[in-house]
């Protein structure tokens, strides 16, 4: 049941009915079924809560994600992770009525500060399960709010369960006049992600067919990379004799192409796409599809992640391939995942490079078994990490959904 309103809020919303309306794009229509509505208040927490959101719907398989940014992002700068993902309006009466209207969500889950009374409030009067994480004691009121001398404790108090990341921040949320019990702390997301398995028989089969081999995996591989990675590989196997090298190609329409070069460079090739056979001479594995990537990084000791040693890609993500036992190599320019390479590399999980002799280098080092297995177990400590706060946030999520579900049912 909503509680009555404060005077400060019911004179909050007559001010904010002059701000614009920056939600001037009609809303898609709402999926069927329970929908979790999350808010990210910053670009950098975005893969810490799709990875969360990805194991979440893990657990209750029927649940659908609306993510949202503030009003002000620019969401061409974020990755959705194949979420809805769309802006929250303006700091309006109107508009966060509308917002909540087409989307019904189940539960609210806010990540982060910059909290937005119409929205939230609004939103607790709809009788909608709040949560916040990574709470910060900053609020995003309208223009002439801020005098209003109990805004901020009403809006914190909106919230079911309340975690911030420091005691500091625990303390003054509860100096606000929040109840202290449904304030804790607890640490932040951390980006964890965890791959789906993969069939057992098809694993089996293809570690049979490689027949003990040594293999590596080039991922991602841009056409300028081509002669790199081969040469790196023609390089390896003067050491690695009987090294076979998965070469999978960021575009696919790339894969034809260079199937053709690799015959013209005497190279033995199996095209997995076209259910090329591998066979004990095979020496490059070509793979242009990258929901492929599941089954070659749990087949390849060592992983190159391309798009990564010319400018302009940006790298791609070493998370999966560091979560199924692989240890990394990249090359420099991974500016788009900068922080968690750093994180890999500071924890000896993975390897820079500059150049394709420096590539091959790494690729008979990194094969030896005792190198690649610790390099595997660093990595996978970093991955796992955050999986025990995702788990715990997970089940008071489901929790909150289950209870909420069952007051429906009994009305």
């Amino acid at each position: 049941m909503s509680k009555p309103r404060s005077l400060s809020l019911a004179a909050y919303r007559v001010l904010s009915w002059g701000v614009q309306n920056s939600a001037d794009t009609p809303y898609i229509p709402r999926p069927e079924g329970e929908l979790i509505w999350v808010h990210i208040s910053t670009q950098d927490r975005q893969r810490a809560v799709v990875d969360f959101c990805r194991r979440l719907q893990q657990a209750r398989p029927s649940l659908s994600v609306l993510l949202t940014a503030p009003p002000d992002a620019n969401l061409t700068r974020w990755e959705s992770g194949g979420y809805t993902l769309i802006n929250l309006p303006s700091e309006q009466g109107g508009a966060a009525r509308a917002f909540l209207d087409n989307w019904r969500p189940d539960l609210g889950l806010w990540v982060g500060g910059a909290l937005m009374p119409n929205v939230i409030t609004r939103a607790e009067e709809h009788g909608i399960p709040l949560i916040l994480i990574e709470a910060g004691t900053d609020i995003q009121v309208a223009r002439g709010g801020r005098w209003l001398p109990d805004i901020t404790r009403y809006t914190f108090d909106c919230f079911q369960t309340i975690l911030a990341t420091t005691s500091e921040t625990t303390r003054n949320i509860r100096r606000l006049g929040v109840a202290s019990a449904k304030v804790k702390q607890a640490p932040p997301l951390h980006v964890s992600p965890n791959p789906k398995p993969w069939p057992e028989d098809e694993l089996i089969e293809t570690n049979h067919a490689l027949a003990g081999r040594p293999v590596w995996l080039a991922a991602w591989v841009q056409d300028k990379e081509f002669i790199s990675v081969l040469s790196a590989h023609r390089q390896a196997t003067r050491m690695l004799p009987r090294l076979a090298l998965v070469l999978q190609v960021a575009d696919m329409t790339e894969a034809e192409p260079l199937r053709r070069r690799l015959e013209t460079m005497d190279l033995r090739c199996a095209n997995w796409d076209s259910s090329g056979q591998i066979e004990d001479t095979t020496q490059v594995i070509l793979s242009a599809m990258p929901e492929d990537l599941g089954l070659w990084y749990r087949v390849s000791a060592v992983s190159f992640l391309g798009s990564s040693l010319e400018r302009g890609a940006g790298g791609h993500d070493p998370l999966y391939a560091a979560a199924l036992g692989s240890a990394i190599i990249h090359g420099p320019f991974v500016h788009r995942h900068q922080q968690l390479y750093d994180q890999l590399n500071h924890a000896d999980a993975a390897r820079a490079v500059r150049t394709a002799t420096e590539l091959g280098d790494a690729v008979v080092e990194l094969l030896a078994p005792d190198r690649a297995a610790d390099m595997a177990l660093s990595g996978w400590k970093i991955v796992s990490e955050g999986a025990p706060q995702a788990d715990q946030l997970i089940d008071l999520v489901q929790d909150c959904l289950d209870e909420r579900s069952a007051d429906h049912a009994s009305t």
